[in-house]
């Protein structure tokens, strides 16, 4: 159940705050009656919208929310009755992007129908769930308090996402369906799929199957091209972005369960914490032409499943001596005038930044690719900042668009315990991070330039 942020007060005339908090809200005293408000489309022909307004049709015949802080009230006098939502989108275009309108602008006035204007459909989702927010129940009654009220509202920053792991952890369809509810009632729009890593596979492949049979944990933890697709719609119907993360050349161990000719340093034990992050060790060999051709195999069957137009390709946490020790790369290095394994690592991400282009879409890496390599990424990639607060200003200052991760602030993961049974219970990045740390994080913090605060 999806619940909207309360005024704490004890008036009935007390306005609902709808979450996040509208760029302008403007409201009075009045309380109306919405018994079964009926949203209504005007001149559209958005299949997208049609599906909203049935979506939120539902949900508000469904829902009853009394707020706790209301409990004691009485059914509230009402000034008025609403009538219909009328619901007017500019375009019926239905392209979604890291460009695209999410803006609208919501009246309710003190009696009759409220209006809902949008320029795109992802504007007037937006709008909707607003509106169902501000409905409330008050001893039986519902109604929406503060009326008239003018709502003019637009997104502080264009990619506001969650990061979901498949890979360590299997999730099934209805639980990522499930997230994706959970985000469009929060407003966010990209769900980033960190689809695979070095625990498992599960994704279907058609280019190279053996992956996914081999490489799966249960044939019931497996994600088919069709249940891809049907994610991604799911997630467009909601106005989120599905963006995957396909992360090489580390986190790559699973991929020598198939391939292991094409691996460094596969599965080195004991001492795996000298080879990898975390174990099972194993990186893709990057002095191996067999390798480069395997990602870039990867990247163009993968750019075509996933319809986004960014494409993630991991990059970080590389671990230099599973290269150092590796005998093919030795053997490269030492028969090739000036090569190291910084020039091997630096070809290897041109090759797979190439191919990513070479499909039209945007590359997006983590900050170790932009700061902790020769390599100069193209100046549209995406760069996912983690490690430090202070890697977001210096990203933008770089001239690339951030995507602020910070661990010390985003990572939801912290504070559960050690998942190495040698450890000594802590997580890596203790503590556990609470709603208001998270919400406290100022991503535009030592940043004073105003276009490089665009760039975040």
């Amino acid at each position: 159940m999806k619940v909207a942020v309360a005024l704490l007060g004890m008036l009935s005339c007390a306005a609902a705050f709808p979450w996040p908090y509208p760029a302008q809200f403007d409201h009075s005293n009045c309380t109306i009656k919405a018994d079964s408000p009926t949203i209504v489309a005007k001149n559209s022909g958005s299949a997208l919208l049609d599906s909203a307004i049935s979506r939120y049709t539902a949900i508000i015949a469904k829902e009853r929310f009394w707020p706790p802080a209301d409990y004691k009230l009485k059914k509230p006098e009402t000034t008025g009755t609403l009538g219909k939502l009328l619901v007017e989108v500019a375009t019926d275009s239905e392209d979604l992007n890291m460009e695209t309108d999410e803006s609208y602008t919501l009246d309710i006035p003190a009696g009759g129908d409220a209006t809902l204007k949008a320029n795109t459909v992802y504007g007037a989702m937006r709008g909707l769930e607003t509106f169902s927010q501000l409905l409330a129940t008050i001893d039986g009654q519902r109604v929406v308090r503060g009326t008239p009220l003018h709502i003019e509202d637009r997104p502080a920053l264009a990619h506001r996402g969650i990061s979901l792991d498949t890979a360590r952890n299997y999730y099934p369809v209805s639980d990522l369906k499930r997230t994706l509810d959970a985000m469009s009632y929060n407003k966010m729009n990209v769900l980033h799929w960190h689809v695979v890593d070095a625990q498992s596979w599960p994704i279907e492949s058609k280019t190279y199957p053996e992956l996914q049979t081999n490489g799966a944990y249960s044939v019931d933890m497996r994600y088919s091209y069709k249940d891809v697709s049907d994610i991604i719609q799911y997630g467009r119907e909601r106005g989120i972005r599905i963006i995957p993360e396909f992360d090489i050349p580390g986190h790559t161990f699973i991929v020598g369960q198939t391939f292991p000719k094409i691996m460094s340093c596969l599965d080195k034990q004991p001492g795996w914490d000298k080879y990898a992050a975390e174990p099972p060790s194993g990186q893709l060999n990057i002095a191996k032409p067999e390798a480069s051709e395997f990602a870039i195999e990867l990247v163009n069957e993968y750019s075509k499943l996933f319809t986004d137009d960014v494409f993630h390709l991991g990059g970080d946490e590389v671990n230099r001596n599973c290269w150092a020790e590796d005998p093919d790369v030795k053997e490269y290095i030492s028969s090739h005038a000036n090569a190291t394994v910084e020039t091997l690592l630096a070809d290897f991400y041109t090759q797979v930044h190439n191919a990513v282009a070479k499909q039209e879409k945007i590359g997006m890496s983590w900050e170790e690719t932009l700061f902790h390599s020769e390599y100069a990424p193209p100046k549209d990639t995406l760069i996912q900042t983690w490690i430090d607060e202070q890697s977001i200003p210096k990203t933008v200052a770089k001239g690339y668009r951030s995507i602020a991760s910070p661990a010390s602030s985003y990572y939801l993961d912290c504070g559960h315990g050690a998942w190495l049974s040698n450890f000594d219970g802590n997580s890596w990045c203790d503590p556990f991070k609470s709603w208001m740390h998270v919400y406290n994080f100022n991503p535009w913090a030592n940043v004073t330039d105003p276009e490089q605060q665009k760039l975040i």
